[in-house]
């Protein structure tokens, strides 16, 4: 591996004012101030996952970036587009269920966890956080957004359309996350400067497509507007791979989940490392929508319960109180670990700066030894 880190550049380094074409996955709640600013240092763009934050504590980890570089570096927020509050389940029920709570199925869920798991009895959930672009929550995080001047902003779920004229207006470029190029032409039709196909190896909230076949159907598709690909990337072939479908960079969140700088506990920074790429699997447990991570216990019962989803809100209520539980008790096994099928090549804890550099280096090589398989001479 070369001493320096070698130069590359494309089409978003340009735009996002950064020196390598590697996005940190603004992932809730990992990516805080400390993760975020160190990517930027690295010469990425660090993104912080703010889903989960209230106005005034977004703006203290904005403030806590700059605290730490003058790099850019964004805000990625939730804009669902289906949530529903424990109040809209408070209405007499219609189907037999008992009314004046949540389901009782799925309160018999919390219950059970307790006695499998050992865990504190659940406490009645709070009401959950509104959501979508109309939620309350949203507009509060997006206007601290436009007070801070956050360079980037990123959407890793819901279209950001209603947001797009005002944060233009403010000099902030639009990223968001799809899935299928159905909604990549949607996000790029509401004024999106750059899409992010995200394929179904990701950690967390994911689809079904695969990178390899997602990233060129969404590069044709909204064409020149410049794609990053997710999903399954770790490393610097990865990157290059990207680069030789259409994609001009990558959004990483799985490859820096066992670094110094994200806010994760140790126990699950080392599931991380000792993950292979069949320890994932997709479940609706944490969010009511399909969400990636690394299998746990807690997972296997929701799955073997045959329960469905309750929409996105509500479901929240429904594994909050027993994922505090399981912290109470120690079970940290039992926490929500959003990892991808890239854990598998995650195999030692490293510094951010130490996973930019690499992937720089070996996207490099990478892409020196497809050009020497074309038998023309090394490009100037």
């Amino acid at each position: 591996m070369t001493t320096s880190t070698p130069v590359l550049r494309t089409r978003i380094c340009e735009l996002l004012g950064i020196e390598h074409p590697i996005v940190l996955a603004g992932m809730s709640p990992v990516s805080r101030a400390e993760l975020t600013a160190a990517v930027s240092e690295a010469g990425g763009l660090g993104v912080l996952g703010a889903a989960a934050m209230g106005p005034d504590e977004l703006r203290q980890q904005i403030r806590a970036v700059r605290e730490r570089t003058s790099k850019p570096f964004g805000v990625d927020i939730l804009l669902p587009n289906a949530t529903a509050s424990v109040e809209d389940l408070r209405q007499p029920a219609t189907d037999g269920r008992p009314a004046g709570g949540l389901p009782e199925e799925y309160l018999a869920f919390q219950r059970e966890a307790a006695t499998t798991f050992g865990l504190p009895e659940a406490a009645s959930p709070a009401r959950p956080r509104g959501g979508g672009p109309g939620g309350e929550t949203a507009k509060r995080q997006v206007e601290v957004i436009l007070e801070e001047r956050v360079p980037v902003f990123a959407s890793v779920l819901g279209n950001p359309a209603p947001f797009v004229p005002a944060l233009h207006a403010a000099g902030i470029m639009v990223m968001a996350l799809v899935g299928n190029v159905k909604n990549a032409r949607r996000v790029v039709e509401g004024g999106c400067d750059i899409v992010v196909a995200q394929g179904t190896e990701a950690g967390g909230h994911t689809g079904r497509v695969g990178t390899m076949a997602l990233v060129p159907q969404v590069v044709d598709a909204v064409a020149p507007v410049p794609v990053v690909a997710a999903g399954g990337v770790a490393d610097g072939r990865g990157l290059a791979a990207a680069i030789a479908l259409g994609a001009e960079g990558v959004w990483c969140g799985t490859a820096f989940l066992a670094t110094p700088e994200a806010a994760l506990d140790d126990e699950l920074k080392e599931r991380v490392v000792a993950a292979g790429e069949e320890d994932t699997r997709i479940t609706r447990l944490y969010s009511g929508k399909t969400m990636r991570n690394i299998n746990n216990p807690l997972i296997d019962l929701w799955e073997s319960s045959g329960l469905g989803a309750l929409p996105m809100g509500a479901q929240g209520a429904i594994v909050e109180p027993i994922q505090r539980a399981a912290r109470e008790a120690g079970r940290i096994d039992l926490i929500r670990n959003a990892g991808g099928q890239a854990a598998g090549m995650v195999t030692s804890r490293r510094s951010a700066a130490e996973v930019v550099r690499a992937m720089v280096d070996e996207a490099s090589e990478a892409l020196a030894r497809l050009w020497d398989l074309t038998g023309e001479p090394v490009r100037p």
